[in-house]
């Protein structure tokens, strides 16, 4: 009868279950095989207790008498058997089950390593120590693509309960991926000596991270790049090749956000509090540094630091600030005073102002209301004005850059007279890409 006690250590060590819970499971399974055999509804009919030492089955039947009668094993026969055995794997694989549930719910989070075992759709299954777990095509990162028995590294996003099995779910994508990378291969983020108070990502493409240190001694960024690179090397390499921008934390906004967009160099920064909105101020030469490709670089110094982002350049800047000027202006009472404060609140335009309303006029410029509803009103006739002058000012330069593409088509397709036109098409042409958006904007 040992061989049962040992059986059922080598199922609970490697299951990872209590080994009384499967000696229970164990007799319950006899006391299942007893009332099959005796075609017994009552659940107290029988009984059974085995040896936690021995491994010895007692087996019995209480009788109306109150006594026990003793049952043998040998009496149940084949199918009382096979009952059992079935109640047995039914009973094993829910406390693996809960077991798995609640292993793996302590350690969401956590940075796993698994291998990769096949697809399902666009879904990577991975072998992890005791189990599979899945990665969303949602939470890989684009573009990467693994082979059977390739190792892969991972967190642990989420553990849910889908009834007869636990589903364990794994990002490569999410931002916490980064963190716990970070923490792996820099000892000063893991001790909390370093910390990484933002983050914004797009995976397979880049990263901005802005760091902190406790110690003064401590220099965050060159802690987390590491000699000549080597610390931020391995986690670029993990991530194949994903661009990580790491920038120090600053509790003042303005110094935060010049951060964020490095590598451009900032000249000014602008924030409107109630708008939630900071206008850069780059040079021309810094602009598309500072937009990025595809805007990816302003989008994550936005989505890092919180706030919405313009970027301006110089000229532009100024010829908002003419327009705001020149519309304040023009309504009898506004004085110099309430322009330097409309600045100072981030108001650098007539849109801004016909946004904001005239509340913040009133409370923080020193407006009265009767001024402050012409002010906005004001800026509000000036609005339409500079968006139609833009939007005639795009179809422009759509019309141009079609002009330019018809003679590139009229070169390579042999013709040898370049196609001309007009003055009176161009405008045609204006008219038509500007639709019924000319008559809106003037209205």
């Amino acid at each position: 009868m040992n061989e049962i006690i040992r059986l059922l250590d080598s199922v609970a060590r490697d299951r990872n279950i209590d080994r009384e819970l499967l000696v229970q499971d164990l007799e319950l399974a006899m006391v299942s095989a007893a009332r099959k055999h005796f075609n017994s509804e009552d659940p107290d009919e029988f009984g059974c207790e085995i040896d936690r030492l021995g491994g010895g089955i007692s087996l019995w039947r209480n009788t109306p008498e109150g006594t026990r009668e003793t049952i043998g094993l040998e009496r149940l026969g084949r199918i009382p058997a096979q009952t059992a055995k079935q109640v047995m794997i039914q009973r094993f694989r829910e406390n693996e089950r809960v077991s798995l549930l609640e292993e793996f719910s302590k350690r969401q989070g956590e940075l796993v390593t698994g291998v990769a075992q096949r697809y399902e759709g666009n879904a990577l299954i991975v072998q992890l120590e005791r189990t599979e777990g899945f990665m969303p095509k949602s939470e890989q990162i684009p573009g990467e693509q693994f082979q059977a028995g390739d190792r892969v590294r991972c967190i642990l996003l989420d553990v849910r309960d889908a009834g007869s099995q636990v589903k364990i779910v794994l990002s490569r994508a999410h931002p916490d991926f980064i963190r716990r990378l970070f923490e792996s291969e820099v000892p000063e983020v893991a001790e909390r000596t370093i910390e990484i108070k933002a983050m914004s990502r797009e995976p397979g493409f880049r990263t901005k991270l802005a760091v902190s240190s406790v110690d003064s001694k401590v220099d965050a960024v060159g802690a987390c790049v590491g000699v000549r690179g080597s610390r931020i090397r391995n986690i670029v390499d993990e991530l194949g090749g994903e661009k990580i921008d790491i920038v120090r934390w600053n509790e003042s906004s303005q110094v935060l956000i010049s951060n964020a967009l490095k590598p451009a160099e900032v000249e000014e920064v602008s924030l409107c509090f109630e708008l939630g909105r900071a206008t850069i101020i780059v040079r021309e030469d810094q602009l598309s540094l500072a937009i990025g490709r595809r805007g990816q670089n302003v989008r994550l110094a936005a989505r890092l630091t919180g706030w919405d982002v313009d970027i301006l350049t110089p000229p532009e800047f100024e010829k908002g600030l003419q327009t705001l000027q020149a519309a304040v202006k023009s309504v009898e009472g506004a004085t110099d005073e309430m322009l330097d404060r409309m600045g100072a609140l981030g108001m650098i335009s007539v849109f801004d102002v016909e946004e904001i309303g005239e509340t913040s006029l009133v409370n923080d410029c020193g407006m009265v209301e009767e001024l402050a509803v012409k002010v906005v009103d004001a800026c509000s006739d000036r609005a339409k004005i500079v968006a139609e002058e833009m939007q005639r000012d795009r179809a422009a330069a759509e019309l141009l850059q079609a002009q330019e593409g018809a003679v590139v088509d009229a070169l390579l397709g042999g013709r040898s007279d370049p196609v001309v036109v007009t003055d009176q098409q161009s405008e045609s042409a204006a008219d038509n890409i500007l639709g019924s958006g000319s008559s809106g904007a003037g209205s």
